[in-house]
């Protein structure tokens, strides 16, 4: 005679949501893989990372909608209210995910990749302080303590390729504000994300970031025309794998988990990235990345606990 225990309906979609987010934290990671081998600037990169996603997320959303449908707890009377508000609440979103893109890449060519990566991960402190400003929410000490011994990880598993001199002053401030934006952005997305699809959120925030970001890559004069199949294959790839499976997995956890909770886990990326560059680029971690990236590990579980 065998005895199953059966964890309770909510544990089970905490524990799929929190795989979710490790799978999308991955896929991200993927992108830098990517991105090293695009033809194009980082710029016009994004734009076509959102761009062949668009009509991905679209199809996508037409088939779940039968799945997945509008939450029953909007009235029908209010399910035809809402429908002409959801791309421009939604817009918005990727308005404010295109200002993380835009500025994270122009960082890096303002500051050192170290800097740039490291100041971007800072985000979980930005979401905790608009939690609890915006949203009036309280974090438990022992959450604050993993996520300020997460952030510790991450000092030390990049902190040896920094380099805060002043001719970096100005990219070492847009890598901040890209935390800023890509802080606000996961706290927008966990707030819609409640109430639409994962493939609607998707969709019409990649339309909003695809507006913002392609008269910015004009603008700058980037090309957006790749010279070759490889070239081609690392944008598709850039955009059904980082894109569709990255940001979209995040957004489907953010329904279930969060937002502070997220940014958190999504410290796993820079993680995940140094595996992929000692796999893929025979960049060998040390032995202080090393620590870092259990003390990274620790934090997570630590502030997942208390969380």
């Amino acid at each position: 005679m065998t005895t199953t225990i059966a964890l309770p309906a909510a544990s089970k979609s905490s524990f799929f949501s929190f795989v979710a987010l490790l799978l999308g934290a991955a896929a991200l990671a993927l992108g830098g893989v990517f991105l090293r081998h695009s033809e194009l600037p980082p710029t016009a990169s994004a734009v076509y990372r959102v761009a062949l996603a668009i009509p991905i997320f679209f199809l996508l959303d037409m088939l779940a909608a039968r799945a997945e449908p509008v939450p029953t707890n909007i009235a029908p009377v209010d399910r035809q209210q809402r429908m002409p508000a959801i791309p421009v609440k939604l817009i918005l979103v990727g308005f404010i995910f295109s200002g993380n893109l835009a500025l994270y890449h122009w960082s890096m060519t303002l500051t050192t990749l170290a800097n740039s990566n490291l100041l971007a991960n800072l985000a979980p402190i930005f979401v905790v302080l608009g939690s609890r400003i915006f949203l009036g929410k309280r974090f438990k000490p022992g959450f604050l303590f993993g996520m300020l011994f997460a952030l510790t990880g991450a000092f030390i598993l990049i902190g040896h390729r920094l380099d805060f001199g002043s001719s970096y002053m100005a990219g070492n401030l847009l890598g901040l504000l890209t935390a800023v934006f890509y802080g606000s952005y996961l706290l927008a997305v966990s707030l819609v994300r409640s109430n639409y699809r994962t493939m609607t959120v998707m969709a019409w925030s990649s339309v909003g970031t695809f507006i913002v970001l392609l008269p910015i890559t004009l603008l700058r004069g980037e090309s957006l025309v790749p010279h070759t199949l490889h070239g081609v294959l690392m944008l598709v790839a850039l955009a059904v794998v980082s894109h569709v499976g990255g940001q979209g997995l995040i957004a489907y956890a953010l329904a279930k988990l969060p937002a502070a909770m997220s940014s958190i886990t999504l410290l796993i990326q820079p993680v995940i990235a140094t595996v992929f560059g000692a796999y893929l680029f025979h960049e060998y971690l040390s032995v202080t990345e090393f620590v870092g990236a259990v003390v990274i590990l620790v934090g997570i579980v630590t502030a997942r606990r208390f969380s």
